[in-house]
């Protein structure tokens, strides 16, 4: 798999401050996956995801050592606005990314600002709402809004660039349970037809865990743990760090120290009761 991102021996200090928020951080992300960033607060997430979209060093001072590659290109050799093409951040909040007075002119925001041809950004937009089955909330201001909807807008503002990554931080946080499933589902979607790179930053690891092909760990700036969401989650070290592993495996943690041998380890309940019922003679 052709790596998209590459971060390499990454180190990043914010001004003012003596503590690296990243500290010698190495890790590749491939085209097409769908990965976790997960962690506790301040383990340095966010100076990574800021370094991936530009806004660090563009915007944010400091001391900064390695390099941050993405589609080949040098972040912070580039140009912001060239690197908001291939790289899409929707914040966890995403009324701090929509301000306009409709909700198509909001999709619209980026490209002209960016000097898109009307036509071309007509035939964007549309495509974005009609990807996100927003196509009927067109003419609708922002704040009329559910928070659900107004997730799928910012969402919908970030794929009218066509980016190769799709970046989410903390995306349910301010959904209910129903709406973060159907978010979830989407971003699945998204990445079967778009073949788009998604990472995630999230704390519900329960609803995501089962769609993503990789779980990277943080800790005090660094990298603590990178695999599957099977074996990081299983290992005793993720609760140790802070991470939200889901009730199953925490669950199958349980039983497999009381000497059951169980197989891998679960990502739904479902897992869990089948593995259990093998086990009854």
């Amino acid at each position: 798999m052709k790596p998209l991102i590459q971060v390499q021996n990454y180190s990043f200090t914010y001004m003012g401050t003596s503590r690296p928020a990243a500290r010698n951080v190495n890790l590749e992300i491939g085209e097409g996956e769908i990965v976790i960033l997960a962690g506790p607060s301040g383990c340095g997430k966010s100076t990574v995801l800021k370094s991936l979209n530009g806004l660090i060093p563009h915007l944010y001072s400091g001391s900064r050592e390695g390099t941050v590659i993405v589609d080949g290109h040098d972040v912070a050799e580039t140009q912001v606005s060239e690197v908001a093409k291939k790289v899409g951040f929707v914040f966890q909040n995403p009324e701090n990314q929509i301000f306009m007075f409709s909700v198509e002119r909001d999709v619209a925001f980026a490209l002209e600002n960016l000097g898109f041809p009307r036509d071309e950004i007509r035939r964007r937009v549309d495509w974005a709402l009609d990807l996100m089955g927003i196509q009927r909330l067109a003419r609708q201001a922002p704040h009329e809004l559910s928070d659900g909807q107004r997730q799928r807008v910012a969402i919908a503002g970030v794929l009218a660039m066509t980016p190769k990554v799709l970046i989410l931080d903390e995306p349910t946080s301010l959904l209910d349970p129903l709406t973060a499933r159907e978010l979830v589902l989407l971003v699945k979607r998204l990445h079967d037809e778009l073949g788009i790179t998604v990472l995630v930053v999230e704390h519900r690891l329960d609803l995501l865990a089962g769609i993503a092909s990789r779980i990277i760990v943080m800790d005090r700036g660094t990298v603590a743990m990178d695999g599957s969401p099977r074996e990081v989650l299983a290992r005793k070290e993720a609760l140790t760090i802070g991470v939200g592993v889901p009730t199953v495996t925490r669950l199958y943690g349980l039983l497999t120290d009381h000497g059951l041998n169980l197989g891998q380890a679960p990502l739904r309940m479902e897992e869990l009761a089948e593995a259990v019922n093998r086990l009854v003679p």
